[in-house]
C-alpha cells in the first residue's frame, strides 16, 4: 500500500476542520431538555434525516466488509444493501405508530403496547448488545482501517477515534450527531463514488469485469441447495434481520424521531431508502474490481478484507486518496456516534427515568452525557479482547443479528397488525426467544464437541436457522396471546392498524402526497432492477 503524501494530508485536515466548525456550532446551541439533547427538539428536516440513516449504517467495517465481500465470492451479500425497500417499511409502517406514541425509544414503545416487563428486557439487552457487537467491532474496525490508511499505530489510531467522536457526541447530543452525520455523508459518497468510476475504468467496463471472473460470479440468487447461501433462506432472513435493523431498533428509529413531523420523517425514510442503494456501487463494486486487479496481476492483497484500502491507495491520484480516506473516516465516526448516543438514550430514558420518575430534565441532560462516556470507556476497555479475536468470530459477530433479531421482528410486526397479540404473549417470545439465541450461539461455539441433534443445531446454515426461528416465533407469540386475557383497550388504541380513531387515518392521508408515493416506487423499482439484474446471466 501507498502511503499518504502531503496532498492527502490537506484533504484528510480539511474535513476535521470542517467537522470541528460543525460540531462546535451545534454544541453552542444549549440543550435545554432530553427531548432537545437526545432528539435534536424533534425538528429536523427530512434531507437530514434521510442523510443520518444511512451515515448511522455505514461503518468502516461494513465499508471494507462488503468491498470484501465482492471480491471474496459472497455476492449473493448484496441482499442486505438492497434493503432499501424496508427503510420505506418504517417511514410508511411503523413510524406513524412510533410518532403518535410519543415515545422516546423503542423499549418504551413496548411499554405502552405490552407492558413494562417487555421495555425492560428489550432495554438491558439492547446495552449488552450495543456495548459487545456494535461498539467492539465498529472500534476494532476502525482501528485497523484508520492504522492502515494513515500509517500509525493501531491503539492511537482507534483511541484518537473513539475520543474525538465521543467528546462531540456528550457535548452536542443528538443534534451534534446528525448534523455531522449529515457532512460524513457527504464526504463519503464522494470518495467512494471517486474510487468505483476509476476503477471501473481501470478494468475497462463492467463487460470486461464479467468476462474475467464469468457471469456465474455476479449471481446473488444460488440454488436452494448450496450449502452458504440457500436463496429462500437468504431471502426470508435477510428480510426478517432488515426489518429488526431498520425498523425496531433504537441505533436506526432515533434518526426517524427527530423529523418535524410524521411527513418529514416519512421522507426522511425515502431520502435514506435512496442513499441506502448506494453501497451495491461504493463499496461492493470496488471489492469485484480489485479482485480482476488481482487475477490480471496488477495488484496484490492476502484477505478479501484488504481489497478497498489496496485498491484505493495504488489507484487513486495524490489528494484524492485524502478524499477517500476521509470517507471512511467519516464512516467510522458516524457509526460511532450514533450507538453512543444511542446507548446514552437506553440508559437514560429506559432505566435511569423509570427507576427516578421525578429526575428534573436538565439533571437527565448531564445522566445522557455520563451515560456516553461511561459508553465510550467500555468500548476503549473492550478493544484489547477485540484485537485478539480471530476474524472467524469477527464474521461470526455478523451472523449473531440473525439470532437476535427473530423474536423482536416478531412482537414488533403482529403487535402492531394484530390487536389480539397481548403483553404475556410478547414477553414470552423475548425471553424464549433470547434464550434459544443464547443456546445456538453456545452451540455454534463449541460445535467440534458435538453429535447427534445438538450437532445438526450447531451446524445448521445461519440463514435457515434464522427463517425457521422467526416461524417458531410468530406461533408462539400468537399462541401464548390467544391461551391468555386479551390486552386492554388502552394497551391498543391507536397503536394497532385495528384501531386507528378516523382522526388517526384522516391525519396519515394529510402527511404524504403523490410525490412521496412516486418517489417510494422508484425506490422500489430500483430494488427490483438489481435483484434481476445480478441473477448470474
Amino acid at each position: 500500500m501507498k502511503t499518504l503524501d502531503t496532498l492527502d494530508w490537506v484533504f484528510i485536515g480539511i474535513y476535521f476542520l470542517v467537522l470541528f466548525g460543525v460540531a462546535v456550532w451545534v454544541i453552542l446551541k444549549k440543550q435545554k431538555n432530553t427531548e432537545d439533547y437526545f432528539l435534536a427538539g424533534r425538528n429536523v428536516g427530512w434531507f437530514v434525516v434521510g442523510a443520518s440513516i444511512f451515515a448511522s449504517n455505514i461503518g468502516s467495517e461494513h465499508v471494507v466488509g462488503l468491498a470484501g465481500a465482492g471480491a471474496g465470492d459472497k455476492f449473493p451479500m448484496l441482499i442486505y444493501e438492497l434493503h432499501a425497500w424496508v427503510v420505506l417499511m418504517l417511514g410508511w409502517v411503523f413510524l406513524p405508530f412510533y410518532a403518535r406514541s410519543g415515545v422516546f425509544t423503542m423499549p418504551e414503545f413496548l411499554e405502552k403496547r405490552f407492558s413494562a416487563k417487555s421495555r425492560w428486557l428489550l432495554s438491558v439487552f439492547s446495552l449488552l448488545a450495543y456495548v459487545l457487537t456494535k461498539i467492539s467491532v465498529t472500534i476494532y474496525a476502525g482501528g485497523v482501517v484508520v492504522s492502515a490508511l494513515l500509517g500509525i499505530n493501531f491503539w492511537v489510531g482507534a483511541l484518537a477515534t473513539v475520543i474525538l467522536t465521543g467528546l462531540y457526541t456528550v457535548l452536542g447530543g443528538m443534534r451534534a450527531v446528525i448534523y455531522t452525520e449529515t457532512l460524513q455523508t457527504i464526504v463519503l459518497i464522494i470518495g467512494a463514488a471517486t474510487l468505483t468510476v476509476m476503477g471501473v475504468n481501470a478494468v475497462g467496463g463492467f463487460s470486461s469485469m464479467k468476462e474475467t471472473l464469468g457471469p456465474e460470479y455476479f449471481n446473488m440468487w444460488r440454488p436452494a441447495t448450496d450449502p452458504d447461501f440457500p436463496w429462500p433462506s437468504l431471502l426470508m432472513t435477510s428480510t426478517i434481520v432488515g426489518i429488526w435493523y431498520w425498523c425496531t431498533d433504537q441505533y436506526i428509529v432515533q434518526r426517524v424521531l427527530t423529523a418535524k413531523n410524521i411527513k418529514e420523517g416519512r421522507r426522511g425514510t425515502i431520502w435514506g431508502g435512496f442513499l441506502k442503494l448506494l453501497p451495491v456501487f461504493l463499496f461492493l463494486i470496488p471489492g469485484v474490481v480489485a479482485l480482476v486487479l488481482k487475477q490480471r496481476g496488477e495488484l496484490q492483497w492476502d484477505s478479501p478484507d484488504e481489497a478497498f484500502p489496496v485498491l484505493m491507495s495504488n489507484l487513486l491520484p495524490s489528494g484524492l486518496r485524502g478524499l477517500v480516506a476521509a470517507g471512511l473516516l467519516a464512516a467510522l465516526m458516524s457509526s460511532l456516534a450514533s450507538v453512543f448516543n444511542s446507548c446514552s438514550t437506553l440508559f437514560t430514558v429506559d432505566i435511569y427515568k423509570k427507576l427516578k420518575p421525578d429526575t428534573p430534565e436538565h439533571e437527565l441532560v448531564k445522566i445522557g452525557q455520563i451515560a456516553t462516556v461511561i459508553v465510550v470507556i467500555c468500548g476503549i476497555a473492550w478493544i484489547p479482547i477485540m484485537a485478539n479475536i480471530s476474524g472467524v468470530l469477527y464474521e461470526y459477530l455478523q451472523s449473531v443479528q440473525s439470532y437476535i433479531a427473530p423474536p423482536i421482528t416478531a412482537i414488533f410486526l403482529l403487535g402492531i397488525f394484530l390487536k389480539r397479540i397481548n403483553a404475556a404473549g410478547a414477553y414470552t417470545t423475548l425471553v424464549v426467544g433470547l434464550i434459544v439465541a443464547a443456546i445456538r450461539i453456545t452451540l455454534e461455539l463449541v460445535k467440534s464437541n458435538l453429535s447427534g441433534f445438538l450437532f445438526e443445531l450447531a451446524d445448521m446454515n445461519f440463514l435457515t436457522f434464522g427463517a425457521y426461528f422467526f416461524l417458531f416465533c410468530v406461533a408462539l407469540t400468537i399462541v401464548v396471546s390467544l391461551a391468555t386475557a386479551p390486552p386492554p383497550a388502552e394497551k391498543t388504541a391507536g397503536l394497532t392498524f385495528g384501531t386507528l380513531s378516523e382522526q388517526d387515518k384522516k391525519d396519515n392521508k394529510t402527511s404524504y402526497g403523490w410525490v412521496d408515493i412516486a418517489a417510494s416506487l422508484v425506490v422500489l423499482a430500483m430494488v427490483i432492477t438489481v435483484m434481476v439484474y445480478f441473477n448470474g446471466k
